[in-house]
């Protein structure tokens, strides 16, 4: 006979959405069990992180965790397109809150923010995979096989999928709807990269974008041990026309953009490539019966703005809220509470990527006599401040950004 099991929280993944969400909800007493299906620490790739990360970490009680974890410390965005240079100090920002924090390689801090959750109470079980899901009933079912081949079930009182990109409910409950994003593939390693000091600021993360294709772009992220994350991000065709293994075309890339090839002219190239292709996801719904989506589960926009995993923290925190009010006997609408305002925030960062891929934001970046106070409020977007709506780019983004794409285009005079 199949054993079945009860708990108060099951999250499905102990990813960053699943291990913050867990640190909340142990906050407010809650019972949670975590599925997940590797063995930490994994390889994953979103090292770039934004000061408004830092708030959902301290809220979980993590932060110390990370604080002494020694990552590079991040303040800030740095921009290159042939010969123009932008920077963005996001302690120089509109909106108020942390201004700096981390430029992490995920394996660790993933395992670090995992191992905070299971001090802080809640049990992990790793290589155990979820198998079926049945949300037709009054609890939440998951059918989950261990390491050793054993099926059981779990009966929940609430289901959560932090499983990113497996995305584990919006497969088996068929959720997935396309993208509207254009697809767009990348290819990246991890190198001893040798950037010498006066090359780049470790402390900011490094965009460059390819001297004739402006919907070609590169990451570079240092990390705190002489090591970055170096990739690409393009079209498939445009990655197609390279021979050769992930790090050959990425490398054959790159020497088509000088400023960065002369960034990492000594660098030495010693991991396996990787890439990846139409990572851009949406889905019908974020929520359902006794369920709800965290981060890339939902939604995945593109990396060009290191937004994931500050989205994922922040459908972490909602979640989280609206559990709380369901154990004190509130009504709550999740549409309303959780999908709603998730969604604001999402749509601010997705004006700003269309903007990016469509070259007007990029117009807006590189422009030389920009207002300070409008770079105050885009260092703020940038930052992952997206819910702000004091912000008048976040309370408009698509109207404002056009306005302002314009007078960059038109004239050289400073924005109004």
């Amino acid at each position: 006979m199949t054993r079945i099991e009860q708990t108060e929280i099951l999250i499905i993944g102990a990813g960053p959405s699943g291990a913050v969400a867990a640190g909340l909800l142990r906050k407010q007493g809650r019972q949670v069990l975590i599925l997940e299906k590797e063995t930490f620490p994994r390889f994953s790739i979103g090292e770039s992180l934004l000061p408004q990360s830092m708030e959902y970490i301290e809220q979980a009680g993590m932060l110390q965790d990370v604080v002494e974890a020694g990552f590079q410390y991040k303040n800030g965005a740095a921009f290159a397109k042939g010969e123009l240079r932008s920077a963005f100090d996001f302690r120089d920002k509109f909106s108020p809150g942390w201004g700096t924090t981390y430029q992490v390689q995920r394996a660790n801090f993933d395992k670090v923010l995992a191992d905070a959750a299971e001090k802080a109470g809640t049990e992990i079980r790793y290589r155990h995979t979820v198998v079926a899901v049945d949300v037709t009933g009054v609890q939440p079912q998951v059918t989950v096989r261990s390491p050793e081949g054993e099926e059981y079930v779990v009966q929940a009182r609430y289901l959560l999928d932090a499983s990113g990109f497996a995305r584990i409910l919006p497969r088996m409950l068929d959720l997935e709807r396309p993208s509207d994003f254009p697809v767009r593939g990348a290819l990246f390693t991890h190198i001893e990269d040798r950037i010498a000091p006066q090359d780049m600021d470790r402390n900011k993360i490094l965009i460059s974008v390819h001297p004739e294709h402006q919907d070609v772009w590169f990451w570079t992220i240092p990390f705190s041990n002489g090591r970055c994350s170096q990739g690409v991000v393009a079209t498939p065709e445009f990655l197609a026309r390279y021979e050769g293994t992930e790090v050959e075309r990425l490398r054959a890339i790159i020497a088509e953009a000088p400023s960065l090839s002369h960034v990492l002219r000594n660098s030495q190239w010693d991991t396996a490539g990787r890439s990846i292709t139409g990572y851009s996801a949406n889905v019908t719904s974020l929520w359902g019966n006794g369920y709800a989506l965290l981060g890339n589960a939902g939604e995945f926009l593109d990396p060009v703005f290191s937004s994931g995993v500050t989205i994922a923290f922040k459908s972490a925190s909602l979640a989280a809220h609206c559990i709380a009010r369901m154990w004190q006997g509130e009504t709550v609408d999740w549409q309303k509470d959780y999908a709603v305002p998730l969604q604001a925030g999402v749509n601010t960062f997705r004006a700003f990527v269309q903007g990016w891929y469509d070259g007007g934001f990029q117009d807006v970046i590189f422009h030389q006599h920009s207002s300070q106070e409008i770079r105050r409020m885009i260092s703020s977007i940038l930052a992952g401040y997206a819910w702000d709506v004091n912000n008048p780019y976040v309370a408009e983004p698509q109207r404002r950004l056009g306005v302002l794409r314009e007078l960059c285009r038109s004239t050289q005079a400073e924005p109004a």
